[in-house]
């Protein structure tokens, strides 16, 4: 009180021996004044995990390079990633234009909590220490300066173990011969994520994780009318069982496609696995107490695109020379193929951006993005594809 009786003290003797035709300081940007931003903040389904690759080709990488070597480079000189591994892709959905500024906050491998160490992940808290700072921390600091209308979400599936599930799944499908099934399904490593208990704690953490942007807004000055927050949900990367395009006799699957998944185990994950992660995202807006956020359905998003799903392929397989063919939209996979440390090697391919969605998947949900935007009064829906080919470079969806 003493400081901004003093500061209000000095501003009005200021002002009183200043000549009258002085000018008054521009306004700073901040809460609800100049040009908008929207925010991603969370996990690799929204900083653009393989946002470089557009379909797949095991002939050629070049095939499907539609960002190349630089499309994770986040920094201002455009030379390094901002923080190694985050993997923020110039493709990422955020960045939907059309006069609104965007900012990248979400990094791949992000749980709803920061793990310090190498490599280091920001979570979506407050931290702060000499790897860098809580996504929670960094969205307060940049908010206060910049009118920021709207914040999206990607947060819970590192929570459930997501990546090890997917490594579980793909190690049975190789390991066991197709007359004697070995299912990741019922194996301990994975139902241990889906007890009771674990949803429970998991879609606390998420609150948790939502309450902490909550706050970051409120510190950074902005009523919780003043903004709203897209909380996403996640797409099924792989089809169920009956959709896939190679037999699961043999390991094609994997081999080939980059889908090593016994059609029972892709069942259980549309079927169970999505559903119950879906449910806790949603259910901790609820939880947290949320009154300003709307809700980005994605799950049916690539639903005829997805990885090894039959009516889509590897340029190879459906006679395109690469990405930038007519029609490569509508006939390649818009899911990154499963790759392990031999299928990546020395290759340009991440083993993290296995099963992600690639530049068309980040297109179309960029797309949506946009249309929750809604010229700045954001509103919520399920995603989903309407059309094929290309329009303003993006696939054709609609929020529903």
């Amino acid at each position: 009180m003493l400081r901004t009786l003093a500061a209000t003290l000095a501003t009005l003797t200021a002002a009183a021996v200043a000549p009258l035709t002085a000018a008054a300081p521009a306004r700073a940007d901040g809460p609800g004044v100049g040009g908008p931003w929207v925010v991603s903040v969370g996990d690799s389904y929204i900083s653009g995990e393989a946002g470089r690759w557009a379909g797949s080709s095991n002939d050629s990488a070049a095939r499907a390079d539609a960002l190349g070597g630089t499309a994770y480079f986040d920094n201002a000189a455009n030379t390094a990633e901002t923080i190694d591994r985050c993997h923020r892709s110039k493709s990422a959905e955020i960045h939907i234009g059309g006069g609104v500024s965007s900012l990248n906050l979400a990094c791949s491998g992000a749980k709803t909590t920061t793990a310090t160490g190498s490599p280091f992940k920001p979570g979506l808290d407050f931290y702060s220490g000499s790897e860098g700072v809580g996504q929670a921390r960094a969205l307060q600091t940049f908010a206060g300066t910049h009118n920021v209308r709207m914040v999206v979400v990607s947060i819970g599936g590192n929570d459930f173990n997501f990546a090890g599930i997917v490594q579980q799944c793909v190690q049975d499908f190789l390991a066991s011969p197709s007359w004697w099934k070995d299912y990741c399904a019922d194996d301990s490593s994975v139902t241990s994520n889906f007890t009771t208990a674990n949803v429970n704690a998991v879609r606390t953490r998420i609150a948790t994780a939502l309450t902490n942007l909550r706050t970051a807004m409120r510190n950074a000055g902005y009523a919780d009318g003043q903004w709203t927050m897209l909380v996403q949900t996640y797409p099924s990367p792989l089809p169920g069982g009956a959709g896939f395009r190679y037999s699961q006799s043999g390991y094609t699957r994997q081999s080939t496609g980059g889908c090593g998944f016994w059609s029972s185990d892709a069942d259980w994950a549309n079927n169970t696995a999505l559903p119950t992660i879906n449910n806790t995202v949603t259910g901790a807006i609820g939880q947290a107490g949320i009154t300003n956020a709307q809700v980005l359905d994605l799950a049916s998003t690539f639903n005829g695109r997805r990885l090894c799903e039959s009516g889509v392929g590897l340029y190879e397989e459906v006679g395109l020379a690469n990405w930038t063919s007519a029609g490569a939209v509508d006939r390649t996979e818009w899911v990154n193929q499963i790759r392990t440390v031999t299928t990546a090697g020395s290759s340009p391919y991440y083993i993290q951006e296995s099963l992600h969605p690639n530049y068309w998947g980040q297109l179309a949900v960029r797309s949506c993005v946009r249309q929750a935007y809604n010229g700045g009064t954001p509103r919520g829906g399920a995603c989903v594809r309407t059309g094929t080919g290309l329009l303003g470079g993006e696939p054709r969806m609609t929020l529903q």
